[in-house]
């Protein structure tokens, strides 16, 4: 971005050493008209004063009507102003000129020229208020709206930066060719003109958080310029920060950065935040790297590209993964309370019928306490979460001195009975206390999600 704001700026600022070329081939005895942009032709006569001119170096394929200063005082004061050498010396003579001749018809140039005269002194202030004096004469002059917002993004005025720079790319379709610039020269110099404006139009987006925009105005400034990687980078954000994100696309330039980003930092950076995104989206890093080796080669998705998305098993495949790969005795009470509460019937009932009627030894916590039915958390959400799983009937009344408090972990026996899979409850009846033997169950997370095999990019 920063070398393409360099050329822009010495596009802009040519202008002034071409109205300088212009006047210094002009007789004292009949002075040249003036041009704003671009010298007369090699071997093309001068214009005189009375003549018309090219306005500001603007001519286009259709003809247009040329300017022209009838006033031989105007035409000299306008001369000596844009024949200084010194930036000061020129912004002097602008502004008495415009000053003394506010309704020139050579005002937008001179203020062009004041414009950029302003950017060479690095005075951004005054910089943008003569470009803002450009727009209340045309407000489609590209030069003034794309240093507006230049200056207004390096400012971090974010939506005036997208403001001026969508009407900048608006606008440049209608520029006008200067005198002296090749139909191609003067191509080049409008897509750069249309790639820059986009870059600083999708990242104010970016910044004021629309997501949607942003992803529109840097894919077309990444469509000119491939290879920027401050607009890469931004655009794969973009894609993936919208609501629902664009992974495919995301992912892909998000890879293509990394391969672009020349600093180490930056590029580990950014790897790192690709590949999270990646197996967020995947499920695994199998195949990231052969997209980032895909993305170094390609500066667009391949036609067909797509990355398989990972979608994790529902809770009554997770459950016929565990029926499946353990016996009911071998499960933890949460896996008994996934299957149960998520399975499906026969997965439930196989589990159930291991289960049912046999004594059991668990270690959990108290939620709630009476002499005779403990209210108790079985699995570790459900403690997490102080929400009763087991009802716990005992065989005879608690001992006052035993009585467990609220938020206990204790150890005890029971014997299920019977269930609701929804919320879920297990009661158990046969209840007492263990003080010695260690328990058989131990509270636990409730079963992690059945990893299968992740399908690789496509």
């Amino acid at each position: 971005m920063k070398k393409m704001l360099v050329t822009i700026v010495l596009v802009f600022a040519a202008m002034v050493a071409n109205q300088e070329s212009a006047q210094s081939q002009a007789q004292p005895a009949a002075p040249q008209q003036p041009a704003a942009q671009q010298p007369a032709a090699a071997g093309q006569p001068a214009a005189q004063p009375g003549q018309s001119a090219a306005p500001a170096g603007q001519s286009s394929a259709q003809p247009q009507q040329k300017k022209e200063i009838k006033d031989p005082a105007e035409y000299n004061a306008y001369v000596g102003a844009v024949q200084q050498t010194d930036p000061n010396a020129k912004i002097s003579g602008l502004e008495a000129f415009l000053q003394q001749y506010p309704n020139s018809v050579m005002k937008e140039d001179a203020l062009e020229l004041l414009m950029v005269s302003y950017s060479q002194t690095n005075n951004a202030a005054k910089m943008a208020d003569a470009a803002q004096r450009v727009l209340q004469v045309n407000p489609k002059n590209v030069r003034a709206l794309t240093l507006l917002a230049n200056n207004a993004k390096t400012q971090g005025q974010w939506a005036d930066a997208e403001k001026y720079a969508v009407q900048g790319v608006t606008a440049v379709p209608n520029m006008q060719k200067g005198e002296g610039i090749t139909d191609d020269a003067f191509a080049k110099q409008k897509t750069q003109l249309t790639g820059f404006l986009n870059g600083i139009a999708g990242f104010s987006a970016l910044q004021l958080k629309d997501y949607a925009s942003g992803a529109k105005y840097l894919r077309a400034a990444v469509d000119i310029d491939p290879n920027d990687v401050q607009n890469v980078y931004p655009l794969a954000v973009a894609y993936l920060s919208q609501t629902p994100p664009d992974n495919v696309n995301g992912l892909f330039y998000v890879a293509r950065a990394a391969s672009l980003a020349k600093d180490a930092a930056a590029k580990d950076q950014i790897t790192k935040y690709g590949r999270s995104k990646y197996v967020k989206y995947h499920g695994s890093d199998q195949g990231w790297n052969e997209l980032l080796a895909s993305a170094a080669q390609s500066p667009t998705p391949p036609q067909g590209f797509t990355i398989t998305q990972y979608v994790p098993p529902t809770p009554a495949e997770q459950a016929a993964d565990l029926v499946k790969s353990k016996k009911p005795e071998e499960m933890s009470f949460a896996e008994w309370e996934l299957i149960l509460s998520a399975g499906r019937p026969e997965d439930a009932d196989k589990v159930w019928s291991a289960i049912k009627g046999k004594s059991l030894q668990m270690e959990a916590q108290v939620t709630k306490a009476s002499a005779t039915r403990l209210e108790i958390a079985g699995s570790q959400d459900d403690i997490d979460q102080k929400r009763t799983d087991i009802l716990l009937d005992m065989t005879g009344p608690i001992p006052a001195r035993l009585m467990p408090k609220e938020g206990q972990t204790l150890a005890f026996e029971g014997t299920p009975v019977s269930y609701e899979p929804s919320p879920f409850v297990m009661t158990m009846n046969k209840g007492a206390l263990l003080t010695k033997a260690a328990p058989k169950k131990a509270p636990a997370k409730k079963a992690p999600a059945t990893r299968r095999r992740r399908p690789a990019a496509q």
